[in-house]
């Protein structure tokens, strides 16, 4: 769903912006006021996950692939602004380093996937997980379908920008981007529900209420757990990804417009589509490419949030 440059005019661009702008900005001032500093190894972990997991494109149908968004799952961990925070750090990490998502179309890329994904998935999450009577069941039904709602919902925000820009018909891109979606949203539910489900069974005592209310993780665990395990998948899962393009890129090329953009970045990246230069073998490269990915978008997230919560709201660590 990373919008590539080209695909937008100039207003929906400028507009994408400026929703990203201020959502990100509400979000950041949230996370001053509210969020302790002993969440900050855990937003950097957040980033370092969501960046490993989106390399992992898994196949859907008719030769197309999708990824994990990570959205909700960061939601409902440590809540919704830090969400915003966490996927627009990717993001923009992804965009520049990476040439995944144009920079003319970044502004639409963070508001579809950084605010519309974790703010909509959350709401239908605390919604349903009320209307099921919150216990253990409720909370992992309303986890699953916030996670497939919170991936149509993007990708139909993501259609009418498409449709505004004058790329294609709404009539056609609203289906196509919407029906494709509610299968990738599958995997996105599977794959959330089943991480919270991990975390609870193995640590129930580190999450409160699953909603960011009480991170108690130790700096050392973080590092230690979570980066392996970050690592570990771009080590050994990544390089197994399905090669087809995802739901968008798929819908581009079947209704045509995909010479609208030609997938080409206006500034070049270093680590142009995931291959480290230099390297002759696919595999080698894109784990190489990975790696330095989930570092960076671990220190990105945790120098962002360390300079956004001042050392007076440091709590010991557990």
């Amino acid at each position: 769903m990373h919008i590539p440059d080209g695909f937008l005019d100039a207003k929906t661009a400028i507009a994408g912006g400026i929703f990203a702008a201020t959502g990100l900005g509400l979000a950041i001032r949230h996370i001053k006021r509210n969020v302790p500093h002993r969440h900050i190894p855990m937003i950097g972990l957040a980033s370092a996950f969501v960046f490993a997991a989106q390399m992992l494109n898994f196949p859907v149908l008719g030769g197309t692939s999708g990824h994990l968004i990570g959205a909700v799952l960061v939601a409902i961990i440590l809540g919704p602004y830090v969400a915003v925070l966490v996927m627009s750090s990717v993001l923009i990490l992804q965009c520049l380093m990476f040439a995944d998502g144009g920079i003319t179309a970044l502004g639409a890329n963070i508001f579809n996937m950084a605010i519309v994904a974790p703010l909509t998935g959350f709401a239908v999450y605390r919604l349903l997980y009320q209307l099921l009577g919150k216990n253990q069941r409720a909370r992992f039904t309303a986890i699953a379908f916030a996670s497939w709602v919170s991936t149509v919902a993007a990708s139909i925000v993501c259609a009418g920008q498409l449709a505004l820009s004058g790329t294609a018909k709404w009539n056609v891109v609203f289906p196509a981007m919407a029906g494709i979606h509610m299968l990738i949203g599958i995997g996105e539910a599977i794959t959330t529900t089943f991480v919270i489900v991990s975390i609870a069974r193995i640590s129930p005592e580190k999450l409160s209420d699953m909603d960011g209310s009480d991170i108690r993780l130790a700096f050392s665990h973080v590092i230690g757990y979570g980066m392996i395990i970050s690592i570990g998948l771009v080590l050994f899962v990544s390089p197994f990804a399905s090669s087809w393009p995802d739901g968008l890129e798929k819908i581009s090329q079947k209704l045509g417009f995909d010479i609208a953009g030609s997938n080409k970045a206006i500034i070049p990246s270093p680590i142009s589509d995931y291959g480290f230069p230099g390297i002759g073998s696919t595999a080698i490269s894109t784990i190489i490419a990975g790696i330095i990915g989930t570092l960076l978008a671990f220190l990105l997230s945790y120098l962002l949030s360390s300079a956004l919560t001042p050392a007076h709201k440091s709590h010991k660590l557990n």
